[in-house]
């Protein structure tokens, strides 16, 4: 288990890793995917993680390192290559900062005892920032053979940017994935492929990115307000 742990936390580097190559070349399209491969292959690795009876304290610190290039580095990349023309100074202060909280945050995961983390995360995960920063350029992705974004756009993702950055070192809890289970109980199956097949048909109709940023979206907003749901459920 732990052979295979490893092995999809090494493939979620190779994404991360893709996304910065494909960053540097302008291909955002490709980028932006690279990145939401890391999220789902880091998902994978966690629930295979979890079922190993001894912690692997290797696998513990090379997940976060892991999750520092692709939820860090690769989308502070992508994002600045994206605006830059538009807001030079802003998105390079912009995204340090982002960069900056998303290792403090990892670092703060680190350090938390499990028993407080049960169903939930403090701070919103890098996994979802990372997302949701690689899905809204999906919506208003742009090539050298496209026109240049709307002057609005820059704006609207500095202040996505922002945001995440703050959510992430924040205290406010986000569900992790056995919260979600928790939630959804003996239905988390069905959701799953409900999701998978709304995701085939966005993409048939060439709307994978709005939906992916619609569900890391509603993840954002309504996961704190589930907690609450979930702690009530729980035996006292």
């Amino acid at each position: 288990m732990n052979y295979l742990a490893n092995f999809l936390t090494s493939l979620s580097l190779v994404f991360g890793f893709v996304s910065i190559i494909f960053s540097l070349e302008s291909h955002f399209t490709f980028a932006s995917w690279a990145i939401i491969l890391s999220v789902i292959v880091d998902g994978l690795d966690g629930q295979i993680a979890r079922r190993n009876p001894v912690p692997s304290e290797f696998g513990k610190e090379l997940d976060s390192l892991v999750d520092v290039v692709s939820f860090g580095i690769a989308p502070s990349v992508l994002g600045y290559i994206f605006i830059y023309r538009s807001f030079y100074f802003w998105a390079t202060l912009a995204l340090f900062i982002y960069l900056f909280c998303s290792v403090m945050r990892l670092a703060k995961f680190n350090i938390t005892p499990k028993e407080k983390l049960a169903n939930y995360f403090y701070g919103l995960p890098t996994t979802v920032s990372g997302g949701l920063l690689a899905s809204f350029i999906l919506i208003y992705r742009k090539g050298k053979d496209i026109s240049p974004l709307p002057p609005s756009i820059p704006m609207i993702f500095l202040f996505l940017v922002l945001l995440l950055t703050f959510l992430m070192v924040s205290r406010v809890r986000y569900l992790n994935l056995d919260g979600l289970k928790e939630l959804f109980g003996r239905k988390i199956k069905l959701t799953v492929l409900v999701l998978l097949i709304l995701l085939i048909i966005a993409a048939f109709l060439r709307k994978a990115g709005t939906a992916v940023f619609s569900l890391f979206l509603i993840y954002l907003l309504f996961s704190p307000f589930m907690i609450k749901r979930i702690n009530n459920n729980l035996p006292r």
